[in-house]
């Protein structure tokens, strides 16, 4: 079988089957049924959030906490991030702007922001990237001098916490998204936590058609909801996350072992005080023996598939076609960089071999 760069984790299937088999009785299928609520509130709890609403993908979720904030004018965020991120933005009528990454983080850098605000800025879009926490600190502080509302992409960091933070507290609001190559899924699916309980409302309301009760619509709205079958999964997948992690963490650790010290390749830095969840391992390759395409053919050679991620840069897609003359380190980075096999179930062998084909055995 092909080495994919990720594999989505799955429960036992006589578990999802036992946790499925009531709505053959209920036929509650969607619109907050009791699967829905069930692992809204087990979420709610394990992200230690104070609010909380689900949807059927993160990017809908995106989507709906922009339209709720009512932001106008133009948004910043970083280029070095699925395109998702910018679409929700633009698909809401709002300008991105973008501003340029940290080389270690390679999130957002807080030393660029404050150049790009002007009359028209009302919010601040960062992303935390492979699990990559911002520097929220310097973000927040810069937010508020300004008086912006900051949203966090945490499609990355499910689960994560600093200084014993859960990630989802920080800002107004995060999103994170459940797809189905995610650290936990819901095959699809998403949520976005949010400090203000009196939105809960409102975005309850926007993902189910702009709906308030059985008689009145008052916002113009989408059909975001997410379904029974997908909160299912999510609560089967929500028993076996922390060992899911684990995993992950000894996959981690072995490409270590291999590529430590190598010169060339630069591997993933820790961040100090942060529960992390090895969602990704990136691997930027600057001055190594071999280029990353070069490495990524190699791979590929031996049915092993990385990827370029992210590449090109959100700014650079055809649909947008800005320049990166504004964000080069960003620029830099997406040239070099590639993400490695990782998932709970990848063998330690499958990932001494990856080692042994980037030092140039393929």
């Amino acid at each position: 079988m092909p080495i994919q760069v990720t594999k989505s984790s799955m429960p036992p299937f006589e578990e999802y089957i036992d946790e499925i088999k009531g709505l053959w009785e209920t036929r509650w299928l969607t619109n907050n049924g009791e699967k829905h609520r069930q692992l809204e509130k087990d979420l709610n709890e394990f992200l230690h959030t104070p609010n909380i609403s689900l949807f059927n993908n993160g990017h809908q979720a995106l989507e709906a906490i922009i339209k709720t904030m009512n932001l106008t004018g133009e948004v910043i965020t970083t280029p070095f991030t699925f395109v998702s991120t910018t679409h929700a933005i633009v698909r809401n009528g709002l300008n991105p702007l973008f501003c340029d990454i940290n080389p270690e983080s390679l999130t957002i850098d807080p030393d660029h922001l404050e150049s790009l605000i002007t009359d028209q800025t009302s919010a601040i879009l960062p992303v935390h990237v492979y699990g990559n926490i911002c520097d929220v600190d310097s973000i927040e502080k810069i937010a508020q001098k300004y008086n912006l509302k900051v949203i966090y992409d945490a499609a990355h960091a499910f689960g994560e916490e600093q200084n014993g933070v859960a990630v989802g507290n920080f800002g107004d609001a995060s999103m994170f998204s459940f797809h189905a190559t995610k650290v936990f899924h819901t095959i699809e699916g998403g949520a976005v936590t949010f400090k203000d309980a009196s939105i809960k409302s409102k975005i309850e309301s926007y993902k189910n058609f702009g709906i308030t009760n059985s008689e009145s619509i008052d916002y113009i709205g989408t059909n975001a909801k997410m379904n029974e079958f997908q909160a299912a999964m999510g609560l089967c997948n929500l028993r076996y996350v922390e060992e899911s992690i684990k995993k992950r963490k000894a996959v981690s650790e072995r490409y270590f072992e291999h590529l430590e010290g190598v010169d060339g390749i630069k591997l993933p830095i820790a961040q100090q005080n942060v529960k992390q969840n090895y969602a990704y391992f990136p691997v930027i390759f600057d001055g190594y023996l071999y280029s990353r395409d070069e490495i990524m053919d190699g791979l590929s050679k031996n049915d092993i598939f990385a990827r370029k991620y992210f590449y090109p840069l959100t700014n650079e897609i055809n649909c947008y076609n800005y320049s990166s003359e504004q964000t080069p380190i960003a620029k830099y980075i997406s040239d070099r960089i590639l993400t490695l096999p990782i998932y709970p179930d990848l063998e330690l062998e499958i990932v001494d071999k990856i080692c042994k084909i980037i030092k140039g055995k393929w």
